[in-house]
């Protein structure tokens, strides 16, 4: 289960936080300078506290973790990927709210 908070992931964590991860994960992949990120992040943080029940919410910065950004092809920020049972379920591109965030990915949650 989530903690209510997005938690921090990375090149070395990420097998373990989110592909082991016996709960879903929305993993957003941004980076500091990227307006639209920012955008997005209070509205991850309102997801992450209201479906901590059965979600977690992960942030993976690309220009820190290069290693998973080229993996999962991350070409454009935001890019938020639902996993679930260790893979890709799900895959939104661009800032969106948290009403719509939670429309793309309650199939698989």
């Amino acid at each position: 289960m989530g903690n209510g908070k997005p938690m921090e992931v990375n090149d070395g964590n990420f097998e373990k936080e989110v592909l082991d991860s016996p709960t879903p994960v929305l993993v957003d992949f941004w980076a500091a300078w990227c307006g639209p990120c920012r955008m997005v992040a209070p509205e991850l943080e309102k997801l992450a506290e209201e479906e901590s029940d059965r979600l977690k919410v992960a942030k993976l910065n690309v220009e820190d973790n290069r290693v998973i950004a080229a993996r999962y092809g991350i070409s454009s920020i935001p890019t938020m990927i639902l996993f679930k049972d260790g893979k890709e379920q799900k895959r939104l591109m661009g800032a969106r709210s948290k009403a719509r965030i939670l429309e793309e990915i309650i199939a698989f949650i």
